[in-house]
């Protein structure tokens, strides 16, 4: 019998996140959205949610013990080339996931901060924001915080657009190598996203999908830049590789019907309708 030589390997994404009962967003969306990219997409949950289209019944956060034992079964063994960050509902968990990207040397970590909804309703209390600005914003290549969360982080009011470059600059002052401020928020007809860089500002304008089908976009966007990193682009390209995946994936998704609320974009547009 003869023994197959392996010679190819895959470019491993790690998405640390809560899971979606209804696959929309979270470490569904995460999955799929890593795997759509091009890598191969690996998971530790830090919480188990209830959840559909119409919205979020119930949270169960993970033990602080499963997270670490998580990590440590997966980079122990398969290694990671970029790590996506999500749902993290714990001070203790966030020193934890912390302590563990620094142990294993992770390089390329794209931190979702999910601390403020859009209709300003805080998601987590006020020492896990700490600890997670303290903990993972020196860690991370890349916050993705929405507008509420902007604000929230930065201390500024943005009422116009001029006022973001002092948003992000207050935000990187936190420790945060880049930042990407995301125009979701936005009811303009076109979506003007404004990443900010060591190397300059960038910005990136699509126009706007009439589709309630946008659930879990933040947590696509995040997991696909990720993908884009850990295939080695730089920053700039891999977010303008992302952005550009997640606008096809919501105008291929409009069309579709799926429960009574916010349905999903289509993570597998490139393949099947």
């Amino acid at each position: 019998m003869n023994k197959i030589i392996a010679d190819h390997t895959y470019r491993h994404v790690l998405s640390i996140a809560g899971s979606d009962s209804g696959g929309g967003a979270g470490i569904q969306a995460d999955l799929k959205a890593i795997s759509a990219c091009g890598c191969y997409a690996m998971t530790v949950i830090t919480a188990v949610t209830a959840q559909n289209t119409v919205g979020v019944r119930h949270i169960f956060p993970v033990s602080v013990e499963s997270v670490e034992a998580q990590m440590d079964a997966v980079l122990e063994d398969l290694g990671v080339d970029a790590v996506k960050l999500g749902m993290l509902p714990d001070a203790r968990m966030i020193e934890q996931i912390a302590a563990r990207l620094r142990k294993y040397r992770v390089r390329q970590v794209v931190l979702d901060p999910v601390m403020v909804a859009t209709s300003g309703d805080r998601l987590i209390d006020d020492e896990a924001a700490q600890t997670l600005v303290r903990e993972l914003f020196p860690l991370a290549s890349l916050v993705t915080p929405n507008l509420p969360e902007a604000e929230y982080l930065s201390g500024i009011r943005v009422e116009k657009e001029a006022d973001l470059p002092a948003v992000a600059q207050r935000i990187q002052a936190l420790g945060a190598s880049s930042v990407l401020l995301k125009a979701g928020h936005s009811d303009a007809p076109q979506l003007t996203e404004h990443l900010y860089t060591p190397e300059g500002a960038h910005t990136m304008t699509f126009p706007r999908v009439a589709t309630c089908n946008t659930h879990g976009t933040g947590c696509t966007l995040s997991s696909a830049i990720a993908a884009f990193l850990a295939q080695g682009h730089p920053m700039a390209e891999a977010v303008a590789k992302a952005e550009a995946y997640v606008h096809e994936a919501i105008e291929a998704g409009a069309s579709y019907r799926i429960g009574a609320g916010h349905g999903p974009v289509h993570h597998f547009y490139p393949y099947w309708r």
